[in-house]
């Protein structure tokens, strides 16, 4: 039994009655004489040689002037022209050839027949191709059969190709390499494929696997592109005669499906063959490069392509132009921006690798919009991928305006329904924080993936809106959409911004049944959730437990035992780091400053500054010098402090201005808090956090006078202070808190609450400080507003909602008020009850009356 008697045999979509197309009907034969005009040789041999050559406007007219003088063509001369019209695509004139045949009356012969279904089929027109196959009748032969298979295969008429095909063997005849070739063609994709190594057997029967290169490179493209590489390699490997059209094929596929290792290893073989790669070849293991970031293998390549005179090649110009963009060693932009400008043309490929490289590579992205601007001024359209990184530059800039322009040329392109273009200008608005504008352009995509997704929960989380940020995460869920690894890392960073320690727990369980568990980017961020939601104690366990360690796993980790008081722990655990040969970046150092910071190590922060330039080549920025005037303010140092930052090479920002300021107010330091917010002001003259810090300096000195000038000063600038607020998780469920608040249902359970407490405390040796009521009101009056604050009333209700031993984590956004430390820490001591308090500074594990910062914060 013919192992091909098992494919269907019944096509469909395929003509099998002649259909009502006068021009492609057949002439009745007409029996002439042979013409004896005696220029009718002289003519035709003419017209061949001037078809022959290239010249088929002009071979057309001598056949115009043939017909004119009353000479018939024979079907050689027809048969010649309509080749010449095949090779070069002209189409038009083809078709024109055919009418001018049937108008002939001449019997057409198989091999004219042949040319035409391969003049239509090349057209894209393979239902014409497929009438004059079917009215060929007894005619056809092996080349009939053969064109009419290729003409479906390159049509998308897979399954039509594989019928004629199995029509044909059923007629008793015998495929050649290129039936094969075709069929297998048809047979490249995963529907089709098991048909293809059907086919493939009788392939290796008939012995045309060793003996023709076009079927070769038939069956590895086929088994390429169903994502087979091994047996496409073993076609490969048994090919006795590979020429660079089959090297070429083997490391092109190689380098798209991924394996880009073996198609560099190809390649090199390749060469120690001698052949000569070509654009194509040269193309493919230039990506390959630029997806491993082998820069100097890159390199090479990119010497090997001037010598084989193909750097100018638009194909090989844009795989160097990527690979420079993608390799981030030093200078390689440069040579990115080389190449592109040394190629003689370009195209949108071109144009979008060197606007992309230049928004990826950073702090570039106005040089992005130039070059776009640029291109959109000659004659090459932007494409879906360029409008994409065009709109992540207008984020990058955040600039929604140009972004908003960009998108409107979007629109006007046809592009609007494009995924990756869409997804762009969603991100665009929630990396500037216009969630109104990302959601409204996230309604309007046409069709959501996870992406789009992705960028919404990520955009939420980073704007603090957890509760859309789960909301999205349940909406991906019902919908079916499936998560990946940075849905579950953003929905972490979502959870440890309010501290919502329960759902980051969930969030944990959840991945670790989705096999996400593992993931780099998804342990990284549940590092940083259990240390920003107060239990260092779980960040250093899957910290202990993630094998594969990147920088940012250690800089998550220093970075917690910095902000929990752990300054030793975050220093040896910056020791473990070196020697475990991971390179630490500005983020690793602002981390290890910031540990100094917190206990007062200064010597040890002199150490560490000028070691990351010393030992790493770190230049230190302007948050590192901040971090070292913390350093020093924090200790008491305000007048080192004040040199170092006059010291500073550039000029110091308002960050730096107003940490000096935040110290000054600590150690009531009126004369130097006044100067530091002095610059502040000149810097961001609506900044109100510095009129704040500034008149609560003058209230707690006494200086009513200044500090009702400057509140005053805020209302006529209409600037508002940012309200103080506490919150709690309790059950998965977050509980706010502000200055004084009754709206909680159970807020006469909380105040009752907080009287008893009052009452216990001071039995214990508390006193009220009043020095942090910043109004000039009775001391009876004061007492109240301290114990009105926000962070007493969510401790009260976590001591409500909670038992023993559980400990109760309170999170606040501005920082904690010494009064509230202190009375936190007798709280702790009377109920029994560890109280972890995150401020806007640092956590505050407050246990048995002590706490964890020493009482140095």
């Amino acid at each position: 039994m013919n192992t091909l008697s098992l494919i269907p045999t019944t096509p469909k979509n395929v003509p099998t009655k002649t259909p009502k197309h006068s021009n492609l009907s057949l002439p009745k034969p007409q029996f002439q004489n042979p013409t004896k005009h005696p220029n009718f040789e002289p003519l035709k041999h003419r017209l061949i040689r001037l078809a022959e050559s290239g010249h088929l406007k002009t071979a057309l007219s001598t056949l115009d002037l043939m017909t004119q003088q009353g000479i018939q063509p024979d079907l050689t001369t027809y048969s010649v022209l309509l080749k010449s019209c095949i090779r070069s695509r002209s189409f038009d004139r083809g078709k024109r050839l055919h009418a001018q045949l049937l108008e002939s009356g001449l019997e057409l012969d198989s091999v004219v027949l042949n040319s035409l279904i391969s003049l239509y089929s090349k057209c894209g027109d393979w239902e014409s191709a497929n009438s004059i196959f079917e009215l060929m009748g007894c005619r056809k032969d092996l080349v009939s059969w053969s064109a009419m298979i290729s003409c479906f295969a390159h049509n998308g008429r897979e399954f039509e190709a594989v019928a004629t095909f199995v029509r044909m063997i059923e007629l008793g005849e015998c495929p050649n390499q290129f039936c094969f070739a075709s069929v297998i063609r048809a047979c490249s994709n995963a529907e089709n494929a098991w048909i293809g190594r059907v086919v493939f057997g009788s392939v290796i029967k008939t012995g045309f696997l060793v003996s023709d290169v076009c079927v070769g490179c038939a069956l590895i493209d086929m088994f390429a592109k169903i994502g087979d590489l091994v047996s496409a390699r073993k076609v490969f490997d048994v090919m006795p005669e590979r020429n660079v059209v089959v090297w070429t094929l083997m490391v092109t596929r190689y380098a798209q499906g991924g394996f880009t290792k073996d198609a560099i290893s190809l390649f090199l073989d390749m060469e120690l063959t001698g052949l000569e790669p070509d654009q194509f070849s040269l193309s493919s293991v230039i990506s390959a490069c630029a997806e491993l970031g082998c820069i100097e293998l890159g390199r090479q390549l990119h010497s090997r392509a001037i010598r084989a005179g193909l750097d100018s090649d638009v194909c090989v110009g844009c795989s160097l132009v990527d690979m420079y963009v993608k390799c981030l060693a030093e200078g390689s932009m440069e040579n990115s921006r080389k190449v592109f400008d040394r190629m003689p043309e370009h195209n949108v490929m071109s144009w979008t690798a060197i606007i992309t490289g230049y928004v990826q590579s950073g702090g570039q992205d106005e040089e992005a919009i130039r070059l776009f601007c640029e291109m959109k001024m000659g004659r090459v359209q932007p494409n879906p991928f360029t409008f994409s990184s065009v709109l992540k530059a207008c984020a990058n800039l955040s600039d929604s305006s140009m972004g908003e322009q960009v998108y409107a040329l979007v629109v006007k392109s046809g592009f609007a329904s494009v995924n990756c273009v869409g997804n762009s200008f969603v991100s665009m608005y929630t990396r500037s924080g216009r969630m109104e504008e990302a959601q409204k352009a996230f309604n309007i995509l046409f069709e959501k993936n996870l992406i789009s997704y992705n960028i919404m929960v990520d955009g939420h989380a980073k704007n603090t809106h957890s509760e859309e940020a789960f909301e999205l995460y349940h909406q991906i869920e019902d919908m079916g959409i499936g998560v990946c690894g940075f849905t579950f890392a953003s929905l972490l960073s979502a959870a440890a911004s309010i501290g919502a320690l329960g759902k980051g727990q969930q969030i944990h369980a959840r991945l670790m049944k989705s096999g996400f568990g593992w993931d780099q980017c998804v342990t990284n961020a549940l590092i940083s959730m259990y240390a920003r939601s107060g239990n260092i104690d779980d960040a250093s366990k899957v910290f202990s437990e993630v094998s594969d360690r990147n920088v940012i796993s250690w800089t998550s980790m220093i970075t917690g035992f910095a902000k929990h008081g752990y300054a030793r722990k975050a220093l040896e655990l910056f020791h473990q780091m070196a020697l475990a040969g991971i390179k630490p970046n500005e983020v690793t150092y602002v981390a290890v400053l910031s540990a100094c910071s917190h206990v007062g190590f200064v010597e040890e922060g002199w150490k560490h500054f000028y070691s990351m330039s010393s030992d790493h080549g770190i230049v230190p920025r302007i948050e590192h010098y901040a971090c070292m005037v913390d350093v020093l303010a924090r200790s008491g140092f305000l007048k080192e402090a004040y040199e170092f930052i006059k010291s500073m090479p550039s000029k110091p920002d308002a960050l730096v201005w107003r940490t000096l300021l935040g110290a000054c107010q600590v150690h009531g330091n009126v004369e130097l808090g006044s100067l530091a917010a002095k610059h502040i002001l000149e810097l961001e003259p609506n900044d109100p956090a510095a009129y704040v810090l500034l008149s609560n300096l003058y209230a707690a000195t006494g200086q009513w006078q200044n500090a009702t000038e400057v509140r005053r000063s805020m209302r006529e600038k209409k600037l508002t202070k940012e309200s103080g607020c506490s919150w709690v998780e309790i059950n998965g469920n977050v509980h706010k808190f502000f200055v004084g608040d009754t709206s909680h249902p159970q807020a006469r359970e909380i105040f009752d609450k907080l009287d008893q407490l009052a009452c216990e405390i001071k039995g214990m040796g508390y006193v009220p400080d009043t020095n942090f009521v910043l109004h000039d009101v009775e001391e009876e009056q004061k007492e109240k507003y301290l114990f009105q604050h926000s962070e007493k009333i969510a401790v009260a209700f976590g001591l409500i909602r909670t038992s023993r031993p559980r400990p109760i984590r309170i999170f606040k956004n501005l920082r904690v008020c010494g009064d509230c430390h202190s009375a936190i820490k007798f709280i702790s001591l009377t109920e029994g009850r560890e109280i972890i308090l995150r401020d806007s500074n640092r956590f505050h594990h407050i246990k048995d009356g002590t706490c964890s910062c020493g009482d140095y914060w």
